[in-house]
């Protein structure tokens, strides 16, 4: 016992700063990795349910992708800038400035929730008419999208909720949260899709009340851990007000996180209009590509979730040898995770689709997709480190430069010439492609931040 309230006693900053970096890492980000894995699960379970309904459903899922991204993109990257404020503050310790942005990050979210509500009241019909002629598409994509949108408060309390447990060490509590609210999903998601155990049978709609109804247990779960456990920030409804530069200083880091992570929804929209030119079924394999990459994915944004408070504490506590030792494991272990994408879609890629309901067509197309894609794994683990970095340190703007140069000036105008000049299957090695000119942007814009800010330290 005595240890016990030993350990619970010690504060976060003190364990950011002194304990070693492997360690660290490691305890800072298994419990988000893990968590992560949950949440890739959920996501592919969710799709695979849908499936089961017919083709032109898991289609409309897929073309919803871009909407539920850039509600997470909002989320996460408002939760980016708060994330970097609350740990340079605590290693600073300016905890009256550390308050301000866990209180001001709440209001955010309430207001970023309002805004989406709107989107999905009068925005789904026009959405999808924008995208496909076909009208069980556009009803199925309506059904969906509203829910996830008019219902989306649970998601963006849950993840603002979430980064203010990551900012003082608290990751455990962030895995209880997250892996809680996938479990749910996962158990609603047969249940309310095809009506068992008296449930009305919902189909489409049926996996979008599942997944909200996943994220408003998750939140209620973490503000009860943020109020309860996180004795390093005080939240109260009294201090609930806008303070101008707090707001400032998030959004200086989390609106060009904001717009790295929109300018996927952007991607994922202007590929599936590509798609569609050769058949729907093309655009529901790119989209379940993007569930499966998740479980590659996934888990190097949960080690993100762990680097970046260590960063940024040590960025804010001047120890350069502490931020260098971080980065230069976050970027091996990311390496090795990339790899096991690279075989998976290599050695597999008949086997994961075929949990998905796949027909002839769908198989044909996915399994080119995916091993081209798999191509691009090599360099991206790199790249999502340096991002991290680049926002963690201060200059979100280099990420969003990244980003941009990737998706937008090289991904969709290169997706879409070898398309009108090779047809669908050249269509993939665009992803290769805009990883190239990732990695050599990443570089360059690495060390200019390396001199400036680390080097100097």
């Amino acid at each position: 016992m005595e240890t016990e309230k030993t350990v619970q006693e010690t504060p976060a900053e003190n364990k950011m700063g002194t304990m070693p970096i492997p360690k660290l890492l490691l305890t800072m980000s298994l419990p988000m990795i893990i968590s992560m894995l949950v949440q890739a699960l959920y996501n592919v379970v969710d799709s695979v349910f849908v499936s089961q309904i017919n083709e032109n459903a898991l289609t409309a899922v897929s073309l919803a992708f871009p909407i539920q991204n850039l509600m997470i993109a909002v989320a996460s990257g408002t939760g980016v800038g708060v994330n970097a404020l609350l740990s340079r503050s605590l290693g600073e310790k300016n905890f009256e400035q550390a308050d301000k942005a866990a209180n001001n990050s709440i209001l955010l979210a309430l207001l970023s929730y309002l805004v989406f509500a709107l989107i999905g009241i009068f925005g789904s019909n026009l959405f999808f008419a924008s995208q496909t002629s076909d009208p069980q598409i556009r009803e199925y994509g309506y059904q969906y999208m509203s829910i996830i949108c008019i219902f989306s408060f649970g998601s963006f309390l849950q993840i603002n909720m979430e980064r203010l447990l990551q900012s003082t060490g608290l990751t455990f509590y962030t895995m209880i949260t997250q892996g809680t609210g996938a479990i749910i999903n996962i158990i609603f998601d047969p249940i309310m899709i095809f009506g068992l155990f008296g449930f009305p049978k919902m189909g489409v709609a049926g996996a979008a009340a599942a997944t909200v109804f996943g994220q408003i247990v998750a939140m209620i779960l973490a503000i009860y851990f943020n109020f309860k456990k996180n004795k390093e920030l005080k939240l109260s409804r009294k201090t609930l007000r806008f303070d101008g530069p707090t707001v400032k200083a998030i959004y200086l880091v989390g609106i060009p996180s904001i717009l790295m992570m929109s300018i996927g929804s952007v991607m994922t929209y202007g590929m599936n209009k590509i798609l569609l030119m050769f058949s729907s079924t093309a655009a529901a394999v790119f989209g379940v590509y993007f569930k499966l990459q998740s479980f590659f994915f996934m888990p190097v944004f949960g080690l993100n979730n762990g680097m970046v408070p260590i960063v940024a504490f040590n960025y804010g506590a001047r120890s350069k040898k502490r931020i260098t030792h971080t980065i230069r494991l976050s970027c091996i272990t990311a390496c090795v995770m990339m790899l096991c994408g690279i075989l998976a879609f290599n050695l597999i890629p008949e086997v994961l689709l075929g949990f998905f309901n796949a027909s002839e067509d769908l198989l044909a197309i996915g399994c080119k997709a995916l091993r081209t894609i798999s191509i691009s794994y090599i360099f991206a683990g790199f790249c999502i480190i340096f991002g991290s970095v680049f926002q963690a340190l201060g200059n979100g703007v280099y990420s969003l430069i990244v980003s941009v140069c990737r998706q937008l000036l090289v991904l969709l105008p290169s997706a879409w010439i070898l398309a009108v000049t090779f047809g669908l299957d050249a269509v993939w090695y665009s992803f290769p492609i805009a990883e190239v000119a990732s990695i050599i942007a990443s570089i360059i814009l690495f060390r200019r931040i390396y001199t400036k800010k680390i080097q100097r330290l």
